[in-house]
C-alpha cells in the first residue's frame, strides 16, 4: 500500500496487468448456460472515436463487468467496422486518391506524401490496399483507446467487417437468402446518391428542409381546355407518365380514364385516381413521373405505369430522350435539357415551359422535406438500376408480421424503444437493397453467364460451394470456366457491386461466433445475451440482424437489446462527428481519469439522454480517490491481517446497523443490474459509500482503533473488513482501475474475477430486530447535529462536549442507547443522556 495513494499512472499499470494474466479471457470450455455473451458494437473505422462512443461502449462494459462477477463466463468480442463509404471516402481524403476501376493494378504504387490537389486515380485493387493500410492503423488506435478506457473485452477475439472469415461469413449468409428466395435482383427504381455514385436503403435516409419552388404548369385536356397542376421538378416534366387526383375529388372527376397532354413536349399521359393524392396540396392534381419521389414510384408500381426515365446516375438528365417523345420539335426541347444538372435542368424547363405559354405566374417560393443519403450533401434522385434486394417484410405481411413479434420476444432496455422498432417496421415502403456500387466491401459471391453476343445472364447466376468462401468475383474464376473467357461471349462475368456495410454488420452475431468456421464456439455464443447500441440505428443494425436471424435460424440473435441515449452539447444539441461538436475522449481520459470518465458514463441511464459533462467527471474523480483514501483509512485499523474475523464477529449494534444497510445496497445494487439499470447500481451504492465515509468510520475509528483482542474492536474490524470487501466489489463494474488499485492492497487475485456480493456473505452479522439498518442513520444524525453546534461556535472537532441530550420517541431513545458510546466517541461527548419526548428526533449540544 503505497504512502500517499494517487490515481496518477493506474490505467497504464492494470491495462498491462490484465493484458499479462489474461483477466478478461473467454473460456470457451464454458457451457451454454454459464455464458454471458455480448454482441458489441462494431465501431465504424473512419478516423477518430469521438465521446459518444465513450459513453454507450462503457454501458456494456459494466453490464459485462457485472456478469463476469456473477460467475458468468463473459463473451466480449471487440469488432471493426472497416468497410463500406465511410472507410473509403477516409482513405480519399488522408492520400488524395479516387479509385477508377478501369485502371491496371500497379505492384509498386506508393501514395503521394502530400495529397494533391487534384485526385490521384488508382486501380481498384490499389484503392483496396490503401483502405486495409489506413483501417489497421486507425483500429490500433481504437484498441488502445479502449484499453485505455478499460473495456474488459477479449482482444484475442477481434474481428473486421472486411476480414476474410467474415467475408466467407457474410457470403454464406446471402447465398443461404438467395436458395431460399429471400435474396433477389430486380430492376427498379432505386434511391440513389449522384455524389457517390451507389445506391442507398431506407434507412439509411434523412429529411433535410431545402427552399424550393411551386410551378403552376397548364396541361392540355385531349378533348380541349386545360387542367393545371403544381410541382417543385419541372425538370423531369419529360420523365411525366400519367397525372393523379384523388377518387373523392369533385373537381376532377369527370377527369379519370382521359388522357393529358404534356405541355412542351406533347405526349400523351393517362388521369388517375388514386388515394394518396392530396387535394389540399398544390391544385389537388400531381403529375406522377418516372421518378421524382417516393410517391411516384408508389403510384407507378400501384396504376402499373409506363417508364420514361430521364435521370441518369451522374445526377444530369440523360443524353437521349425517353420514348414518347417523338416530334422534331419535342426532342429539340429535350435536346436543350439533356446532360444538365437537375439545377440546371430546372432553369431550361422554366424558360422552356414561359415560351409556350404553359407557365402560368411566377414561381411561388415554398419550405420542402427533401430526402438526403445521411452521408451525402446533394438531393437522392430516384434512378432505375439493377440491384440486390433482401426480403424485409416491406411487401410481405406475413414476414412484417413475424418481425414485428420477434420484437416482443426480445427484452428492451428501456422497455419504451420498442414502440420505435415497431413503428419502423410498419413503415417500411419496399425490401432492403443491399447491393452498393462502390469498392471495399464484401463483394457479391456471384457469377453471370455470357451468351454469345457478351451479354450477361441475370437470370441464372453462377454460384461457389460454401467451402470455397471466401471468394472474390472480379478475380476468382466460376466452377466449370476458365480464367481466360472472364468477360468473353460465351463466358463469364462477376458482380461488380458489394453489399452495404448493414448486410455485413447484421451478421454480427454469427462473424463474433464464428459461425460456420467454429461451430463448437456458435453453440456456446448463439443466441448472444445481449446487444448494446444506440437508439437510432434501431432501424438499421438492430431490424437487420433480426431479419437475419429470423431468416437463418428462425429465432431471435439475441434476447435483450441495451439502447445508449445521445450525448448532447451544452446547447443541448446531439453531439456527433458531422456537426463538428464532439470532444476528443483521449484527453479527457488523461485529464481526469478513465474511472472520473466511466463515472458520468455509467451516471446516464439506458436510452436516455445525457448532457456532456466535465463536472460530473470532476464529481468521479473524488469519488476515486475517496475510494483510495478510505481504502487506505480501513486498512490502517489492520483488518487486512484479520483473516481469521468474519460475521460471527460483528457483535456490536452500530456494525451489524451498517451491515443491514449495506446488505439493502447489494440486494438493490443486483436488482438493478439484472435490469441493465448500471445507473442506479452505481447510485445506490455511491449513496451509502458517503454515509459509511462520512458518518460511520468517525463513529466507529475510536472502537477499531481499541485493543485487538477486545470483542468491540473486533467487532468493528470484521465489520469494516466486510464492508470494504464489499464496497469495492459493489463499484469494481463501473471504477474498474481504483477498485483493483485498493483490492490490491490486501486481496488476492483480480476484484474483477471476485464474486458480485451477496447477503448470504453477511447474514449471521445480521440482527434486524436488535440493530435495525436505520440505527446508522439516526447515529449519523445526532453526529451530524454535534458537528454542526461545533462548526457554529467555531470550535475544533476534536473540541470536547460537555453534555449532549437526545430526545424523541421511546423508540429513538432505545436506539440511540445501543450507539451512545460509538456516537460519544466520535462527537468527543463527556456526558449523554436521552429524553423521551414527542416530535421527531433532535439533540442540545452543551460545549465544554
Amino acid at each position: 500500500m503505497p504512502d500517499k495513494p494517487t490515481l496518477d499512472g493506474i490505467e497504464l499499470k492494470w491495462r498491462a496487468v490484465w493484458a499479462e494474466q489474461g483477466t478478461y479471457s473467454f473460456d470457451r470450455s464454458a457451457t451454454r448456460d454459464r455464458v454471458f455473451s455480448i454482441d458489441t458494437p462494431p465501431p465504424t473505422v473512419s478516423g477518430s472515436l469521438h465521446v459518444g462512443h465513450v459513453f454507450s461502449y462503457t454501458h456494456a462494459d459494466a453490464v459485462a463487468r457485472y456478469q463476469r462477477m456473477t460467475g458468468r463466463e463473459v463473451f466480449y468480442p471487440m469488432g471493426w467496422d472497416d468497410n463500406g463509404l465511410p472507410t473509403e471516402r477516409r482513405v480519399q481524403n488522408h492520400y488524395g486518391v479516387q479509385c477508377d476501376p478501369s485502371l491496371p493494378y500497379d505492384a509498386d504504387f506508393t501514395p503521394p506524401e502530400n495529397p494533391p490537389s487534384r485526385p490521384l486515380p488508382i486501380s481498384r485493387r490499389n484503392f483496396v490496399e490503401l483502405c486495409q493500410k489506413l483501417t489497421a492503423i486507425d483500429e490500433q488506435a481504437y484498441e488502445d483507446l479502449w484499453r485505455y478506457l478499460g473495456l474488459s473485452v477479449d482482444w484475442s477475439l477481434q474481428y473486421s467487417t472486411i476480414n476474410d472469415a467474415s467475408r466467407a461469413i457474410s457470403q454464406r449468409a446471402f447465398l443461404r437468402n438467395l436458395q431460399r428466395g429471400e435474396a433477389y435482383m430486380a430492376d427498379a427504381p432505386t434511391l440513389w446518391d449522384v455524389t457517390f455514385k451507389t445506391a442507398v436503403a431506407q434507412a439509411e435516409l434523412e429529411d433535410r428542409e431545402r427552399q424550393g419552388n411551386y410551378y403552376r404548369v397548364a396541361f392540355g385536356l385531349a378533348d380541349g381546355g386545360t387542367v393545371h397542376i403544381e410541382t417543385t421538378r419541372p425538370e423531369l416534366l419529360p420523365a411525366c407518365v400519367a397525372l393523379v387526383a384523388h377518387p373523392d375529388d369533385e373537381r376532377y372527376r369527370h377527369l379519370f380514364g382521359t388522357e393529358a397532354i404534356t405541355p412542351v413536349f406533347g405526349v400523351r399521359v393517362p388521369i388517375k385516381a388514386h388515394p394518396l393524392a392530396q387535394p389540399d396540396k398544390g391544385s389537388g392534381i400531381a403529375m406522377i413521373c418516372t421518378f421524382g419521389d417516393l410517391t411516384d414510384v408508389i403510384w407507378w408500381r400501384e396504376l402499373d405505369l409506363t417508364t420514361r426515365p430521364v435521370m441518369g446516375r451522374d445526377g444530369r438528365l440523360l443524353s437521349q430522350p425517353p420514348a414518347g417523345i417523338e416530334s422534331p420539335e419535342a426532342v429539340a426541347a429535350y435536346a436543350e435539357m439533356a446532360g444538365k444538372t437537375a439545377f440546371s435542368a430546372k432553369e431550361k424547363a422554366t424558360e422552356l415551359l414561359r415560351a409556350a405559354g404553359a407557365l402560368e405566374g411566377d414561381p411561388r417560393p415554398t419550405q420542402q422535406q427533401v430526402k438526403f443519403y445521411e452521408k451525402g450533401d446533394k438531393p437522392l434522385e430516384i434512378v432505375t438500376t439493377r440491384q440486390w434486394y433482401i426480403r424485409n417484410g416491406g411487401r410481405d405481411t406475413a414476414l412484417r408480421a413475424a418481425l414485428i413479434e420477434r420484437g416482443r420476444e426480445m427484452t428492451w432496455s428501456p422497455a419504451f424503444m420498442r414502440t420505435r422498432y415497431e413503428n419502423w417496421v410498419d413503415g417500411l415502403a419496399g425490401d432492403w437493397i443491399i447491393s452498393r456500387q462502390r469498392f471495399f466491401g464484401v463483394p457479391f459471391p456471384v457469377w453471370y453467364p455470357l451468351n454469345a453476343a457478351g451479354e450477361p445472364d441475370h437470370a441464372s447466376p453462377i454460384t461457389p460451394a460454401e467451402d470455397q468462401l471466401p471468394i472474390d468475383p472480379s478475380s476468382d474464376t466460376p466452377p466449370g470456366y476458365r480464367a481466360d473467357q472472364r468477360d468473353q461471349p460465351g463466358g463469364f462475368s462477376g458482380d461488380p457491386d458489394v453489399m452495404d456495410t448493414w448486410a455485413t454488420s447484421s451478421l454480427t452475431p454469427e462473424i463474433a461466433g464464428r459461425w460456420g468456421l467454429d461451430d463448437d464456439l456458435f453453440a456456446r455464443v448463439f443466441p448472444m445475451d445481449l446487444r448494446p447500441q444506440a437508439h437510432e440505428i434501431i432501424r438499421t443494425w438492430l431490424f437487420a440482424t433480426v431479419l437475419r436471424s429470423h431468416q437463418e435460424f428462425d429465432s431471435l440473435p439475441w434476447h435483450t437489446a441495451l439502447l445508449s441515449g445521445w450525448i448532447l452539447d451544452p446547447d443541448r444539441k446531439k453531439m456527433s462527428k458531422s456537426k463538428g461538436n464532439t470532444v476528443t475522449p483521449k484527453a479527457l481520459l488523461e485529464e481526469f481519469g478513465s474511472d472520473a470518465v466511466r463515472y458520468w458514463a455509467v451516471s446516464g441511464r439506458p436510452g436516455t439522454d445525457t448532457a456532456f459533462d466535465t463536472g460530473q467527471m470532476k464529481v468521479g474523480r473524488r469519488l476515486s480517490i475517496k475510494i483510495l483514501n478510505a481504502t487506505k483509512f480501513v486498512l490502517r485499523f489492520g483488518v487486512a491481517d484479520g483473516a481469521a474475523l468474519g460475521p460471527a464477529d460483528v457483535t456490536e449494534p452500530l456494525d451489524r446497523a451498517m451491515l443491514g444497510e449495506l446488505a439493502a445496497v447489494v440486494g438493490d445494487a443486483t436488482a438493478h443490474f439484472q435490469a441493465y439499470d448500471y445507473a442506479r447500481a452505481l447510485e445506490r451504492t455511491e449513496q451509502f459509500f458517503w454515509t459509511f465515509c462520512d458518518d460511520y468510520l468517525e463513529l466507529v475509528k475510536e472502537r477499531a482503533y481499541g485493543e485487538s483482542d477486545s470483542p468491540a474492536a473486533r467487532s468493528a474490524h470484521a465489520a469494516l473488513s466486510i464492508a470494504l470487501r464489499t464496497l469495492l466489489r459493489l463499484f469494481a463494474p463501473m471504477l474498474p482501475f481504483v477498485t483493483e488499485e485498493a483490492w490490491s492492497w490486501w486481496q488476492d487475485g483480480s476484484v474483477h474475477r471476485a464474486a458480485w456480493p451477496a447477503r448470504e456473505e453477511f447474514d449471521t452479522a445480521l440482527d434486524p430486530e436488535k440493530s435495525p439498518a436505520s440505527l446508522l442513520a439516526l447515529a449519523g444524525t445526532v453526529l451530524g447535529i454535534v458537528r454542526k453546534s461545533k462548526s457554529e461556535a467555531k470550535q475544533s472537532m476534536r473540541s470536547e462536549v460537555a453534555l449532549l441530550t437526545v430526545r424523541g420517541s421511546d423508540a429513538d431513545v432505545l436506539a440511540f442507547d445501543l450507539v451512545s458510546r460509538d456516537v460519544q466517541a466520535a462527537g468527543v461527548v463527556r456526558e449523554a443522556r436521552t429524553e423521551v419526548a414527542e416530535g421527531a428526533l433532535s439533540a442540545e449540544v452543551a460545549l465544554a
